[in-house]
Order: C-alpha cells, then structure tokens, then sequence
C-alpha cells in the first residue's frame, strides 16, 4: 500500500513536467507547425550575373627616381662659391658650383689673339697668292715662287682653323668653370665647401641632383605568371584592355596614392637567380609624395575577363577534398551544393569561373540552417526576417 501511494503521487509531478516542456517546445524556433510538419527555414541567396571583370595582380617593388644626376667637375681648380642650398630644389642648367675662372680666362684671351693674328698672316697670303698668280701668267715671276705663295695661303688657311679650335676649347674650358645642372630635381648633399681643390673628372662626385616627378616604380613578376598571362590573351580568356596597361599603387602604410600611373617597361632578360622579370611604371609626383627606395605594392591591369561570376567570400566553403563549395537554392524549397573553380579574390568576392551559371541563386545567409532534408525558402540577401522565438529566448533558458 505504501509503495503503491508513492507511484499515485509522483503522476502529477511528471505530467506538470511535460505539461511545462510542451508548452516551452512551442515557443521554440523549428518547432512543428499545425500540421506536424517544419516551417521552411530563410536563407538569403544572391542571383548571380554574368560580368566583365577588370582583373589585376598585385606586385612588390620599390621605387627610383626618374633620373640621377651625379655632379662632377670637367675642369680642376678652386672651388670659389657655392651656389645651392642643400636638399632643395634646382633647375635643369643652374649654376651649383663656381669654380674659380681667371687661368682659363687668361687662357680664352689668348687664344683668341692667336687666332686674330693667323687671321692677319691669312689675309696677307690671300693676297700675295692672287697677286702671283695673275703674274705667273704673264711670266713675271717663276713658277717657283706662285707655288710657294699658294703653299703659305694654305698653312695660313690651317692656323686660322687650329687657333679656331684652340679658341673654341678655351672657351668651353672657361665655361666649365660654372658647374651647372644638368637636370631639375632635388639636389642632395655637397660633398665640397667653398676653397676645395677639384680635379677634372674626379671620382668622387660633388653633389647628387634626382628627378623625383615623375617617380620609376620597379616591380618584378615571376616567368610561370606571365606566361599564363600571355596564353590567356592568346586564347581569348582574357582580353586585353587599354593599350598602356594602368597601375596603382598602396604605400606601406596601406594608403592608396591618389594618382594612377602607366606601364612603361618590361624587361626581356630572365633574372637566374628569382626566375622573374622586372616591370617598371611610371607614376607622377607633383607633391613629391613618393621618395626614392620606398616600399610600394604595385596593381596593374592585366586584362577584362568576360562571362564570369563574383560570389561573396562567405558563401564559398571546402570540401573534405579541398575543393571550393556553394550551396545553391533550387525549385519547392530545396538546395544543392556545386563545386566551383575560384581563381582569384576581388575585394570580398571570389572570381568563380566554372561550376555556376547566369541566374543561380547562390546561398550566402543561413547556411548554418541547412541539413539534409531541410525546405528552406529563399530571400535576397539581407532581408531575412528574425527568427521565431527570439525574444521568448531567456524564458525558454529559464
């Protein structure tokens, strides 16, 4: 009697018990719905379209100034002033150095004497010369003499010449004197002061003048990706785009330098020991942002492929055999997964180029719902409503 009153009590203990669960099962999303059956579950789908895409590769490199100017006297002497403030700006022929011109203007001086007086010696020649030569005619002086006359016109002629280049090169010479740039840029260090000795054509170079607008980047791309670049083209893959390929470029920091730059130069020769060959762009520099030897990534346009598909990043998955996933959304509430070939990331979407077509609607929200057998109903992207039961979350916990 005793154990049969202990079963009696503890029924309605148990039946409040499921009573309690029933009611809290209600509440819960997924539960049944009136006709015994799962309400489907939302996911958000993109429909995908087909698209040109503009395909980049991103390179390291650095950059080089436009042109280097190293600065060297042609002539020696004592440097008498300099003329440049350093790590400013100068200008294509500016004086940066004057070298101190009285000896090679004394020189200039005489040379050009020199020539004044063999202009003299030629003057009286040419005449002499004409005057034999109408008198050898009518027999009034020997051959002898004409011939003579006619050969010192000629070493007249020859000096004048000789004393002209003479003159000419102390002219240069004294030019020297004013060591000019070159080049416009910016202007580096001086190696000299004011009341150093110079040599012609010294080793050691007075200053250093560097172009900086525009700025050289110097970029290098192995041989197996150039020349699955160059079969693409050739099989009409990729199509090629403009005609000077356009860069961009992210600084260190991860900033874009605001100005696009074009393709210049791309080598012919085969580094040995990278297996790559080295590109170079050009890029302007107006507000000399970019300094020699910095460390850039270079994007260039490698070509526009037609026909392809972009797919958010996290709709791709891997299978155990480590190939790429989605899941697309099918007719009557079912889904299948495609195995599909990426081939390279474009912001946060993936270029898929097999395995989808124009019209697919590739799930993207949701996937965590899916299980073999669940009806799903497809939304766009983004406009999933919350899930039943949300709020009464906490009271089911409790």
């Amino acid at each position: 009697m005793k154990l049969s009153s202990h079963k009696n009590s503890l029924l309605p203990a148990a039946l409040l018990a499921v009573l309690a669960l029933s009611a809290c099962n209600k509440g819960q999303p997924g539960a049944q719905g009136a006709g015994g059956q799962m309400p489907p579950a939302e996911v958000g789908v993109v429909t995908l379209a087909p698209a040109s895409v503009a395909l980049t590769t991103s390179l390291a490199g650095r950059t080089a100034p436009y042109a280097i100017a190293e600065i060297r006297p042609q002539v020696g002497g004592i440097i008498q002033q300099r003329m440049f403030a350093e790590g400013g700006d100068v200008k294509a022929g500016q004086t940066l150095y004057q070298i101190e011109p009285a000896s090679f203007q004394n020189a200039f001086e005489s040379a050009k004497a020199a020539l004044a007086r063999s202009e003299a010696t030629l003057t009286s020649s040419r005449l002499k010369a004409e005057r034999y030569k109408d008198l050898v005619g009518i027999k009034a002086v020997s051959q002898q003499d004409y011939d003579d006359a006619d050969a010192a016109l000629k070493q007249a002629e020859a000096s004048v010449a000789s004393d002209k280049a003479a003159l000419d090169t102390a002219r240069i010479n004294l030019a020297y004197t004013r060591v000019s740039s070159p080049i416009p840029g910016r202007i580096g260090k001086s190696a000299v002061t004011q009341g150093a000795l110079v040599t012609a054509n010294q080793a050691t170079a007075l200053t250093t003048v560097q172009q900086l607008d525009p700025m050289y980047v110097d970029v290098s791309q192995s041989v197996a990706e150039l020349a699955k670049l160059r079969r693409e083209l050739a099989s009409g893959a990729l199509k090629s785009g403009a005609k000077q390929a356009v860069v961009s470029l992210e600084l260190e920091d991860g900033s874009i330098y605001p100005l696009e730059g074009k393709l210049a130069f791309t080598d012919v020769t085969v580094d040995a020991g990278t297996g790559s060959v080295n590109l170079r762009a050009v890029f302007p520099n107006p507000k000399l942002e970019l300094l020699p030897g910095m460390f850039v990534r270079a994007r260039l346009q490698t070509g526009v492929r037609e026909g392809s598909f972009l797919v958010p990043q996290q709709a791709v998955a891997r299978n155990t055999k480590g190939e790429a996933v989605v899941m697309v959304a099918l007719e009557e509430g079912k889904f299948a997964p495609r195995v599909v070939k990426t081939t390279q990331a474009i912001g946060d979407k993936w270029l898929v180029t097999e395995g989808v077509k124009a019209g697919d609607q590739v799930i993207v929200e949701g996937l965590q719902r899916l299980r073999p057998g669940t009806v799903i109903k497809a939304v766009p992207a983004g406009a999933q409503s919350a899930p039943a039961g949300a709020a009464s979350a906490p009271a089911a916990g409790r």
